[in-house]
């Protein structure tokens, strides 16, 4: 009789690459949560930054572990924080973007990238690692250019990066894991996998 499966209840496709690379085996899995809705509720409730990445990817989790009992369901989310303590949400359009980029230049910002897995409706384990990014001063031009360049895989991401693309120059120095700026604490979660032998040790 096979053991509980890994099921990843996330849309990211850089999630879903780390994976893949990391040679780990999972199944996709819809969250079925209005995810707006949820954020909206707990942003309420005054959660920072940090807790709140790690809220969202609690409920993530939760909700179909509930319709796959027997198996660990994964959910993430991460959030970004800029130095004065204000967060940012995914930006709509390439002019928003353009802004957002402009008002990080020059600035150090931190992401918070946390994952859960659930169990019959029950955390099991959490972990959230936080990352400085430091922005390097940017041109308009540079910009402009930058989204040009990226702007159709860039546009899900907070931040507007992608730290394995174009991204990477971006940025003058990064402390901390490049996978939590990808959207996944991956080597914590392999220890946890291992753990619990979807992984072997």
């Amino acid at each position: 009789m096979s053991g509980p499966r890994l099921l990843l209840a996330s849309q990211s496709e850089s999630r879903r690459r780390l994976l893949e690379q990391a040679a780990v085996p999972f199944e996709l899995v819809e969250a079925g949560i209005d995810e707006d809705a949820v954020k909206g509720a707990l942003e309420a409730e005054g959660l920072g930054a940090r807790d709140l990445a790690d809220a969202l990817a609690e409920w993530k989790a939760q909700r179909p572990s509930m319709r796959h009992p027997g198996d660990f369901v994964l959910g993430c989310d991460q959030t970004l924080e800029l130095d004065d303590g204000s967060r940012v949400d995914k930006v709509a359009t390439r002019e928003e973007a353009a802004a957002l980029l402009e008002r990080m230049s020059g600035r150090a910002h931190k992401l918070h990238s946390a994952a859960v897995i659930a169990q019959g409706g029950a955390p099991q384990w959490r972990h959230i690692e936080s990352v400085t990014l430091h922005m390097r001063p940017l041109s308009i031009a540079f910009i402009d250019r930058y989204l040009a360049l990226d702007w159709d895989a860039c546009r899900w991401c907070v931040g507007c990066y992608r730290v394995e693309g174009p991204g990477a120059q971006l940025f003058s120095r990064i402390s901390g894991s490049l996978f939590a700026v990808q959207g996944l604490p991956l080597l914590p979660l392999l220890d946890y996998l291992r753990t619990r032998s979807i992984l072997p040790a």
